[in-house]
């Protein structure tokens, strides 16, 4: 029992002293090293196993040498016992010396023989009597007459003492095949033990390689989701392992600087070319909206018709450079400014704004009455709504419908806008919130959008800790649902005149058309 143990404790001990000194320098030599160390426990089992199955089998072949030989022994001494007894008889019958000599032999090879079974039976009480009636017996060829005549009677204890000492040498037998069962008894179950640890310290031994060759894998796992998502840190974990993954993670710390070097490059650019666009679209704004306050004299219909052409396509180009600086800024995680407003107030001010667009495409516009105050960034929910009225006027149809709504759901705030048109197809869902991305359906009017307005307005959303998600509207083909959740009062805050019920009754009750 102590010898499995203390040789599973010097092995776990090797392997901990080898872990330290020495690390395998590439994967081919851990997994082969894993094998060896592995395989070894199950090696000095099977030596173990095989050294018990000898020894039960020298045991086995020593015994039933002696068994067959005792046996025989014993036989023989009963042949001799009647041999001697017949002898006997026929010479007091006879007379004849040659059957005395006979006798004479027959008794010396018992007397040989019984030494040798006297080693088998020491203390046995059919032996001693065998030998002192020997001694009795060995007087017979003196004898005559009456006297060989009362000796011969000695032969009938004599039968039963040999019988006798025949079967204390079967129990003697039955008694070592017992002790070589019960050995065999033992020996297996020290074997079992044995296995059960042997396999226990290799499966230990598994989990240790296993863990040793997972470990690198799971943190170039986590390196490669950090990198993906942008959330690793300066300092990351360097990889240790064999030497393949080691120069991976190198790998992927270059590749983390390259993208990190990229991102850089691309926040400059949308800066630089933010501003660069800006200052001269301000100029161009500035010139139409002179020509248009008749500065340079008094324009004719068709003039005024393309100078609000220009304006328009001036106000949209305006309204994608401020996506683009919008997307930059909350790239840098800017902070929320909240601050209590009517948001009945805010969808106003946004539709005022897309008047023309809307009254240009004839699209009838519904939206709740206020008032209806909640906790909000008004920049960033102004520039939700913008975006989302927007795409409405973009991709909805030509006297279509938009309509905004809004309810209080527990503490959370529901606002949607919803407009007829084509359904957005199942394979822009999934990437209908992903900057840059361009979807199937073709964008109505003369500009081509830049694919960064829905992206900034869910950015814009969790930035307040809400969220914004296409859902399915029961009458309109496109809905935008945007939840954003109940923020505690701003400091210097002023209290709102109407209660949150009040607002949830009138912002379900009360509605305006636009058109």
């Amino acid at each position: 029992m102590a010898v499995p143990y203390r040789l599973l404790n010097r092995t776990l001990v090797m392997t901990t002293e080898v872990s330290r000194r020495w690390r395998p320098r590439s994967l081919l030599q851990l997994v082969l090293l894993a094998f060896l160390i592995v395989m070894l426990p199950l090696g000095v089992l099977m030596f173990q196993a095989g050294q018990a199955l000898s020894e039960l089998s020298r045991l086995a072949d020593v015994s039933a040498r002696q068994a067959v030989e005792e046996t025989r022994r014993a036989r023989t001494l009963s042949t001799l016992a009647l041999e001697m007894e017949r002898s006997a008889r026929q010479y007091a019958v006879l007379e004849q010396e040659s059957l005395m000599d006979i006798y004479a032999e027959r008794h010396a090879e018992f007397t040989s023989l019984l030494a040798e079974q006297r080693e088998l039976l020491p203390d046995d009480p059919a032996v001693e009597a065998l030998g002192r009636q020997l001694v009795l017996l060995g007087q017979l060829p003196a004898l005559d007459g009456e006297s060989l005549e009362t000796w011969l009677e000695l032969f009938v204890p004599f039968a039963q003492q040999t019988e006798a000492m025949r079967q204390a040498t079967n129990w003697k037998i039955d008694e070592r095949i017992e002790r070589i069962r019960e050995r065999a008894g033992v020996v297996q179950t020290r074997l079992w033990l044995q296995t059960a640890a042997m396999v226990s310290a290799s499966l230990a031994l598994m989990l240790l390689f296993s863990w040793l060759i997972i470990r690198p894998v799971r943190q170039l796992e986590r390196r490669i989701l950090g990198i993906g998502s942008g959330v690793e840190g300066p300092e990351a974990q360097d990889i240790q392992g064999p030497a393949e993954l080691v120069q991976l993670g190198e790998r992927l710390d270059w590749l983390s600087s390259r993208l990190g070097e990229l991102e850089a490059q691309k926040q400059q650019f949308l800066r630089h070319m933010s501003h660069e666009l800006k200052t001269p679209l301000a100029s161009v704004r500035e010139g139409s909206a002179l020509l248009a306050d008749g500065v340079a004299g008094e324009l004719s219909p068709r003039q005024r018709e393309i100078l609000t052409l220009i304006d328009t396509s001036g106000g949209e180009l305006q309204r994608l450079i401020e996506q683009l600086l919008d997307y930059n800024l909350l790239q840098h995680n800017r902070p929320a400014n909240l601050e209590r407003l009517d948001l009945a107030t805010l969808v106003k001010a946004t539709l005022a704004k897309h008047r023309l667009a809307l009254e240009n495409k004839r699209m009838q516009v519904t939206a709740f009455d206020g008032p209806l105050e909640w906790v909000v960034d008004r920049t960033a929910v102004g520039r939700i709504l913008d975006n989302l009225v927007s795409n409405a006027i973009a991709y909805g149809d030509d006297d279509g419908e938009l309509e905004v709504r809004a309810r209080m759901v527990s503490d959370h705030l529901v606002l949607e806008v919803a407009n007829s048109g084509p359904p957005i197809a199942a394979e822009d869902r999934k990437h209908l919130f992903e900057p840059f991305y361009q979807g199937r359906t073709r964008r109505k009017g003369p500009l081509k959008g830049s694919g960064i307005g829905l992206s900034v307005a869910a950015d814009c959303a969790r930035l307040q800790r809400g969220s914004l998600r296409l859902v399915e509207d029961d009458r309109l083909s496109v809905c935008f649902r945007l939840v954003l959740p109940r923020h505690p009062e701003p400091q210097g805050a002023i209290a709102s005149v109407s209660s949150p019920e009040t607002a949830d009754h009138d912002a379900g009750n009360r509605s305006r058309n636009y058109q």
